[in-house]
């Protein structure tokens, strides 16, 4: 599979509280050119979430996040989770990553935490809490010491300050949920979604 970090400029970050909505959802984000969609682990309904998508949208590349667990690695894989994402990491929980056969970012917020996953030939991390430990300022300092690392910021982000991430070198891409406005998902407006999700996918181009 191509890296996670290359399939879009934004992964939405999706949490899921009636699974009836996952489908509908994940196919409004695709069509608005999204297709790598991050389904948390914070709800009950996330794991038949990812299943729903996983089974009816085929163009969808749905993965887990919010990954504490090996078992949560276990059950995510299970439902048909194609990558996983972590907020932060362990050896433990690497371990299980790894070793799950689908493509991870585990989460760093320091220097040190990138080195040690450098240090055990991981390359591609999720950065956050992203504007609360530094936004782009601290992502563009890492750059010079090690740029072998790729990130996927998440965590505050939004479509003002999307851009400004995605030029740094060393971002892929960005996670964030401001494609999937509450009021939106509450009245089940998929075309909104889309039309947010599309404004999302150009923001590349603005780079």
């Amino acid at each position: 599979m191509t890296s996670v970090l290359d399939l879009a400029p934004v992964v939405p970050v999706v949490v899921i509280d009636d699974p009836s909505d996952a489908v509908p959802l994940a196919r409004a984000l695709v069509a608005g050119g999204l297709p790598a969609i991050e389904v948390t682990l914070r709800t009950p309904a996330a794991l038949e979430a990812i299943a729903a998508v996983a089974d009816a949208v085929p163009d969808a590349v749905v993965g887990a996040g919010t990954v504490i667990t090996p078992e949560q690695v276990r059950l995510a894989v299970t439902a048909g989770a194609r990558f996983l994402v972590s907020p932060g990491w362990t050896d433990l929980l690497l371990e299980a990553m790894r070793a799950s056969g689908v493509p991870y970012l585990p989460g760093v917020s320091t220097t040190s935490e990138v080195v040690a996953l450098l240090e055990r030939g991981v390359r591609e991390m999720k950065f956050f809490p992203a504007e609360a430990a530094g936004g782009t300022a601290y992502l563009k300092s890492l750059n010079g010491p090690l740029p072998q690392a790729r990130f996927c910021p998440t965590g505050g982000i939004g479509p003002a300050t999307a851009p400004d991430y995605l030029a740094l070198p060393n971002v892929g891409c960005v996670g964030g949920s401001w494609m999937l406005p509450a009021d939106a998902v509450a009245a089940r407006d998929w075309g909104r979604v889309e039309a947010l999700a599309r404004e999302a996918a150009g923001l590349r181009a603005q780079v």
